[in-house]
């Protein structure tokens, strides 16, 4: 259906910024125990951020903006914007849950107190150079080097200073994924596990995904898996590979939620990866996969692998969800509005390291 455009200073805003026509009006109560409210409600918080740098750009101010009711309607308040040092943009947002406005207390258990969102891409002049150039470092397993992803590090740092790490929730989508997941490991590491969503997280590996061949996509799968695992025995000492392991195994505690579309060929690869350990384990090859999973061959040629940052898409543990409805095109399928849709169809499973 073709999208309506709504005048605002003369400046056109898509049906998809309004929340009263796009939102998850459905959500008139949250349960917080749901985890599928919890899924719709995160997503529209990240959406929140789109649309605060969407309204900085079209200056939308006061009455003329769109962003307050994304978080509004679930009773946060906006406290801080995380704001790009290079280009003004705003990637961030922190928000505090107020439970207060409940007439039933009870109703707000298990909300989280704070809610630290990063957006992904924005295709507009504004932000577009940065975002790309981000998006470029993420692909090369750099992100943690930009100054955007300090940034969102300090703000992450400095809430969970004031209110722990039960209370908290890391959510964001496509790019934001990328800083959210990068700052949940650094956090892991640190010994604080946070709640973390994250929507369309980008898998920086060959899109094996792609291949309609099962066979053929099983083989390639077990092959690399070999090869990895020679590598990292070739390449690395003992020595190094016994604190990889002892690193990976720490990570294992935190289990992120990651929410994947296999018609996203950004976010598919998780699919096959987590279903892939699972058929290693089941074929006996499991001390193999456990070695192979921890790197990749990119970084086993490239000697990045020696970088404490690791690439940034493996995880030792996840709850995978898998969006079953049906993608009409890339745009729908790599969106953050499908993880709010009412008719949402999905898949959940969850993959632990052991």
């Amino acid at each position: 259906m073709e999208e309506l455009k709504v005048k605002t200073q003369d400046k056109p805003a898509s049906t998809r910024e309004i929340f009263c026509l796009s939102g998850p009006l459905h959500l008139t109560a949250v349960d917080w125990k749901n985890f599928h409210h919890r899924r719709s409600v995160a997503a529209s918080l990240v959406q929140g951020v789109y649309i605060l740098e969407r309204d900085r750009q079209q200056n939308r101010q006061g009455p003329q903006a769109h962003a307050p009711p994304w978080w509004d309607f679930f009773n946060f308040q906006l406290i801080h914007l995380l704001v790009d040092d290079v280009d003004s943009s705003i990637f961030g947002a922190v928000y505090e849950f107020k439970p207060l406005a409940f007439k039933n207390k009870h109703s707000a258990q298990n909300a989280p107190n704070y809610v630290i969102a990063f957006r992904g891409t924005i295709n507009k002049s504004d932000s577009r150079s940065r975002d790309l150039k981000l998006d470029l470092l993420c692909i090369r397993n750099r992100l943690h080097e930009s100054s955007r992803f300090q940034l969102a590090m300090q703000a992450v740092e400095s809430v969970i200073a004031v209110a722990g790490t039960s209370s908290i929730w890391l959510v964001g989508h496509s790019l934001g994924s990328a800083v959210s997941l990068l700052a949940g490991k650094n956090m892991t590491k640190m010994g604080y596990s946070v709640e973390t969503y994250l929507f369309n997280p980008p898998f920086l590996s060959v899109p094996v995904e792609r291949i309609k061949n099962e066979k053929l996509k099983h083989g390639i799968r077990i092959t690399s898996s070999i090869v990895k695992a020679g590598l990292a025995v070739a390449v690395k000492g003992h020595h190094q590979r016994h604190q990889q392991a002892n690193t990976f195994l720490l990570l294992s505690a935190w289990k992120p939620y990651l929410f994947v579309n296999p018609a996203d060929h950004i976010c598919s690869g998780y699919i096959g990866y987590f279903e892939h350990r699972k058929k290693m384990e089941e074929i006996g090859a499991g001390k193999i996969e456990r070695i192979a999973t921890q790197n990749s061959i990119g970084s086993l040629l490239s000697g990045s692998a020696q970088s404490d940052s690791g690439p940034l898409h493996l995880l030792p543990s996840a709850y995978l969800t898998i969006n079953l409805s049906q993608s009409p095109d890339f745009k729908r399928a790599h969106g953050i509005h499908q993880w709010w849709d009412p008719s949402f169809d999905c898949r959940s499973e969850l993959h632990e390291y052991r």
